[in-house]
């Protein structure tokens, strides 16, 4: 009797451990590489904050934010998702060339030719085609995020592109953007998010193409006396999590996460271009360094030396694709 009563005691014990394990919520690490006042910084503060004030989820989803390169940096991140050790990022466009060329699309130089464009293109058929194209491949996406249109930066002025002849840029990790900068007889460098100080300090880098929000965040104005607004491209981010823990998630719960998603993906892309902005002003306002807008006539000159590039990934990227992007400009 007293071994049953052990028994039963113990069974009771595990049921209970198993009911206080099960009340637990699911804990999803959303991790990336940029500091929390851009609009990815934001955006992430934004979706956990909604999530943890959602009724329907509460105390079955936790959100946590790690940013600037905490938990893991710009090399590692995608691994990281990959083996389930954080469940959210929200990667760079340039990222996923690895998984997907046709995003590559997202790197082309002055393929769009404002935030309106983007838009259209990614809330079309082909561009929300592109978040669930690597799902066989462990990524799936829930989103796409505006940072906003790339400027470049140097230790020269650089107004046209023979001015870039010979200089170093950074580069992220895409084979687009490397082509970009031969194009006009420059050398791209890659390197991480998380070195571009230094390397720009340092001499390892003479330029690079960022945002204001991201070169105003890193404090880039401080090592680079000279900015060129050319608008040239488009930094904007996926957010992604891995295909296999979503799956797993109850539909119920996934449709509230997306639901979310959703919400903060309009509010972040309003706010993007407004955090550019006031990063401009506060660069233009610390007097370190020399503003340059093109003309029309100097703006072409690049389009006409970059163009090549989108000739060289049209096989990649697919023509139509191309064609569909470049179609989103018509009411621009």
């Amino acid at each position: 009797m007293l071994k049953l009563t052990k028994a039963l005691f113990c069974a009771a014990a595990v049921s209970m451990a198993g009911l206080a394990q099960a009340a637990d919520p699911i804990v999803i690490k959303f991790a990336h590489v940029v500091a929390e006042n851009t609009p990815k910084g934001q955006g992430a503060l934004m979706f956990q904050k909604r999530v943890a004030a959602d009724p329907k989820l509460k105390d079955k989803i936790k959100v946590e934010v790690y940013p600037n390169s905490s938990l893991f940096g710009d090399g590692k991140e995608m691994e990281a998702l990959l083996l389930g050790d954080v469940q959210m990022l929200a990667p760079s466009l340039a990222k996923f060339e690895h998984y997907n060329k046709q995003v590559q699309i997202f790197d082309l130089p002055f393929l769009f030719n404002d935030l309106a464009a983007v838009d259209r293109f990614q809330q079309g058929p082909q561009g929300k085609a592109l978040l669930t194209s690597m799902d066989d491949k462990g990524i799936h996406g829930l989103a796409y995020w505006h940072n906003g249109l790339k400027q470049l930066s140097a230790n020269k002025k650089v107004i046209l592109p023979k001015d870039a002849r010979g200089l170093k840029f950074r580069v992220q990790a895409s084979s687009v953007l490397e082509e970009q900068f031969k194009a006009i007889r420059a050398n791209p460098r890659k390197m991480s998010f998380a070195e571009v100080y230094q390397g720009l300090q340092t001499g390892t880098v003479n330029g690079t193409e960022n945002t204001w929000s991201n070169y105003e965040s890193q404090k880039v104005h401080e090592v680079q006396p000279f900015f060129t607004e050319t608008n040239h491209g488009l930094i904007d981010y996926m957010v992604i999590t891995n295909a296999k823990f979503w799956n797993s998630l109850p539909e119920d719960v996934r449709g509230e996460l997306q639901a979310i998603m959703d919400q903060v993906t309009v509010e972040v892309n309003k706010q993007a271009e407004a955090l550019n902005q006031t990063a401009k002003q506060k660069i233009i306002d610390a007097k370190t360094s020399e503003i340059d807008t093109l003309t029309a006539e100097q703006r072409q000159q690049w389009r006409e030396a970059m163009r090549p590039v989108w000739d060289k990934f049209s096989n990649d990227i697919g023509a139509d694709l191309i064609k569909a992007a470049d179609g989103a400009n018509k009411d621009s």
